[in-house]
């Protein structure tokens, strides 16, 4: 038997830091959507009890430093699988991007041997298999635009942000979210208000959804990575509605509501950074 997942990418319009926890992780407070970038697993299974991971980034790690391997291992001891599964990952998202790809893929493989193998859990119970895997995780189980809370295993549901084009550009740097948390001063950092993004974006409003986003972390990385800053002038500067970073970084997404701006931009920084991508919001 062989089922076919997609894995989208996430982009953070906005994301705030709240304070750090007694279990270590950061409170934080965020508004995710899903783009239309993409990357497909296909898992088959084996008659044989074993893990075999393949993937067309040859740099990628295929065994128990992958999170997809991590989240088939968890679920074949928790619930006493002894056949072996075979997944291969088409990556199409940029890795270490603040994209959410690795989190994305793991969302997608649990999704995806839940069916398989007809477990028949629900949404809570994937939730907190793939909380353990990695915050983003959980909401990536379901996509779409949400209200993230707690370290990223809150997640809810909230209307579609406003349809638009999207311009992603990651520069060749890679950021690990671990290295940039422990950086974090909350009495320093900036702090969006994600309650009226968050109303903006329920009530449809779309010039106010983008004088509310922002990101906390943003300060952090660009202080390392000051061409994150560059990008996000150009972005400006080629008439994007906002620019802002993803994530921990390094990916800067430019939001337009015209696909000719969203053109122009793409074509810019087409000549600036090798991965540029355009796409749309998803539904």
């Amino acid at each position: 038997m062989e089922i076919i997942e997609k894995a989208p990418a996430k982009i953070n319009l906005g994301l705030d830091v709240l304070h750090k926890r007694a279990d270590g992780y950061h409170e934080l407070e965020m508004v995710m959507s899903s783009v239309d970038l993409a990357d497909r697993l296909t898992i088959t299974e084996l008659m044989e009890d074993k893990i075999i991971l393949e993937t067309n980034k040859a740099f990628l790690p295929v065994d128990r430093r992958n999170n997809v391997y991590q989240a088939v291992a968890m679920m074949k001891n928790r619930y006493g699988i002894k056949t072996g599964v075979k997944i291969d990952i088409q990556k199409n998202i940029p890795v270490a991007a603040g994209l959410g790809g690795g989190s994305s893929d793991t969302a997608a493989a649990l999704r995806g041997l839940n069916r398989l193998w007809q477990l028949g859990l629900s949404e809570d119970e994937l939730i907190a298999i793939g909380v353990e895997i990695g915050t983003d995780v959980p909401y990536c189980l379901y996509g779409h635009t949400a209200f993230i809370g707690g370290k990223g295993e809150r997640v809810q549901l909230i209307d579609p942000m406003p349809q638009c084009w999207v311009v992603l550009v990651k520069p060749k740097i890679s950021v690990s979210t671990r290295t940039v948390f422990p950086e974090v001063d909350v009495e320093k950092i900036s702090h969006p208000n994600i309650g009226a993004l968050r109303a903006a974006i329920e009530a449809d409003d779309y010039e106010e959804m983008i004088r509310q986003m922002g990101n906390s972390l943003e300060d952090i990385t660009i202080q390392r990575h000051p061409v994150i800053q560059q990008i996000k002038d150009r972005m400006l500067k080629y008439g994007a509605d906002a620019a802002l970073m993803s994530g921990s970084g390094p990916t800067v997404f430019a939001l337009c509501r015209q696909h000719s701006r969203a053109q122009r931009i793409y074509n810019a920084l087409k000549g600036f950074c090798e991965e540029v991508y355009l796409v749309r919001t998803l539904k």
